[in-house]
């Protein structure tokens, strides 16, 4: 069974291994092909005549599929899979998989590194002192921005999947109240601490407010310039999910504005960021590529049930399907 990764290196710059991918069939690893739906032939050209395709952020479109009949099964390397043609794949008989799950202690971490950077600014304190600020300054301490303590603040977490309830435990333990917006709900997940309210509550109640929602068209630009104005005034934003939750150039507009306080995100609407979005000059805004899912044990994780996913699939029970 031949076997391509068209874009391994996200998943392993190196420090990981196809090892046990190579003992189900003959593997074929890229760096990188394209994330441009403009090239698909670079795409047709390596996928050849394989007949398994694993994929992280490469687009897998129609035409690509109609292009490489040999494939029977698509391993998207994400939990999300937007990036294939699902109806396609299903017409076609090939079964499309996902990773689902793998990066909840990863990306929960990641939430709250930001919310802490938005907090004390620690980067920036830290490049202040080695300028040489402190050594020359009048006082033995000085701040440059605002602090602020989580203690006793309102965390607003949109989506309350798995990611989101480990944003809450997060939260709670640094003495936050959580207001939860899930369509799907789970009283028992409500105590003290934690109770779900209505959209429109989470807003006007929430000092802070995380994104941990799936990219649905009934998700796609849910903070806008509406629901930006429903928010109290000073309120943080942070995304580590996708980045069209967000209109960006209104959420850029709210900071420049003060309404916002701070924004920290990990995604951004088209990736690599583009050169003329509005939030690379907005005020207060920290921007990272990307690397909320990153860390060598999620990455590990992933690549664990990429190849149970796999093996299951070759010996005719397929998990984790999302074209049933």
């Amino acid at each position: 069974m031949k076997m391509v990764v068209l874009d391994g290196y996200t998943t392993s710059p190196g420090d990981l291994d196809w090892s046990d991918f190579e003992k189900i069939g003959e593997l074929k690893v890229y760096d990188r092909t394209t994330f441009n739906v403009n090239e698909e032939q670079k795409v047709i050209d390596n996928i050849g005549d394989a007949e398994v395709i694993f994929t992280n952020k490469t687009p897998i479109t129609k035409s690509i599929l109609e292009s490489a009949p040999n494939v029977k099964y698509i391993g998207v390397l994400a939990t999300g899979y937007n990036v294939v043609d699902i109806e396609t794949a299903k017409e076609k008989g090939i079964v499309v998989t996902n990773i689902p799950t793998y990066g909840t202690s990863a990306v929960s971490q990641m939430t709250f590194a930001l919310l802490l950077e938005m907090c004390h600014h620690v980067g920036a304190h830290s490049d202040d002192v080695k300028k040489g600020t402190w050594s020359n300054n009048l006082d033995w301490c000085y701040w440059n921005y605002p602090l602020m303590e989580l203690e006793g603040k309102k965390m607003g977490i949109i989506g309350f999947g798995k990611i989101g309830q480990a944003v809450a435990k997060l939260a709670v333990a640094f003495g936050m109240k959580v207001l939860a917006f899930d369509k799907n709900r789970n009283q028992k997940l409500e105590d003290d601490d934690i109770k779900y309210v209505e959209f429109d509550e989470l807003l006007s109640q929430s000092d802070v407010i995380s994104l941990h929602c799936p990219l649905f068209e009934s998700t796609r630009g849910i903070i806008c310039k509406s629901s930006i104005n429903k928010m109290k005034d000073g309120v943080m934003i942070i995304n580590t999910a996708r980045g069209p939750l967000i209109v960006e150039q209104d959420l850029a507009d709210s900071l420049n504005s003060g309404k916002v306080s701070g924004a920290a995100l990990d995604v951004v609407s088209v990736e690599p960021i583009e050169i003329d979005n509005p939030l690379l000059t907005a005020k207060n805004s920290i921007i990272t590529p990307h690397i909320s899912w990153a860390p060598i044990e999620s990455r590990k994780r992933l690549m664990d049930i990429a190849v149970n996913n796999l093996r299951s699939f070759v010996e005719g029970n397929p998990i984790n399907v999302i074209n049933k």
